[in-house]
């Protein structure tokens, strides 16, 4: 699949969450705003999807923070086709999705966490996707510490088992963060109401086995609190 096949998707960027582990900071600045090597996390995932070929994005963030977020928009990527969801309360990491259901009718798209830094093939990850017919794939990286993070187990190709910040980890790949689903997916959602995508979605995938995941190679780092933030600030390469 080359990078023009991805024109006809598009992606969703979740932005809207409280980054209560950054407190006070992200009081008054969203966490996605943050910046590394002073450009905002959530400009590194617009580069990675409009670089690829990605046309159109959706970020989902809350309405108290809408103005920070035009700023961010008029200041980084004035001429890109970036829209915004407003959330007028939290509806966790999946309620929103709802809310764009006639808008991703049509193709698949991506959805992704805001505050992760992450390099990926996507069209990759689209081939990969289409040839194992999944509903929803999540994109898996290698890392040194999983007992950190959520395990994923695979058979197959398809998910077969979560398991939360094991002691004694039996594969070193998490979720990074980075899924791709089908138009079919909202069939599994039931309305703009409060939910999470690790637990009201994919467990339900996984067990009719319509959940792939696809293992990558690429860079990835968590920015959710003050060490992991200041890891990536260290760590990640400095392009400007």
């Amino acid at each position: 699949m080359k990078k023009e096949n991805l024109a006809n998707y598009k992606a969703v960027i979740l932005a809207g969450g409280k980054g209560t582990r950054l407190y006070p900071v992200t009081k008054e600045i969203p966490k996605p705003l943050l910046t590394i090597h002073r450009k905002p996390i959530i400009s590194y995932l617009v580069d990675l999807f409009f670089s690829q070929g990605v046309r159109e994005i959706t970020v989902s963030i809350s309405r108290d923070f809408r103005e920070e977020f035009d700023w961010w928009k008029k200041r980084y990527h004035p001429e890109k086709n970036i829209k915004f969801l407003e959330e007028e309360k939290p509806l966790g990491t999946l309620g929103g999705l709802w809310l764009l259901k006639d808008q991703l009718k049509d193709s698949p798209f991506f959805f992704t966490n805001g505050d992760e830094l992450k390099e990926v093939r996507l069209d990759k990850m689209a081939e990969f996707h289409q040839q194992i017919s999944a509903v929803g794939t999540i994109a898996l990286v290698k890392v040194p510490n999983p007992q950190d993070y959520g395990v994923v187990l695979c058979s197959k190709g398809f998910v077969k088992e979560f398991l939360e910040k094991p002691q004694n980890p039996p594969s070193h790949f998490i979720s990074s963060g980075l899924y791709l689903f089908n138009p079919e997916v909202f069939k599994y959602l039931s309305g703009p109401d409060f939910s999470m995508i690790e637990k009201d979605l994919f467990p339900i995938l996984a067990k009719e086995k319509k959940l792939a995941g696809f293992k990558f190679e690429g860079k990835w780092m968590d920015c959710g609190d003050w060490k992991r933030y200041e890891k990536a600030i260290n760590s990640w390469p400095n392009l400007t």
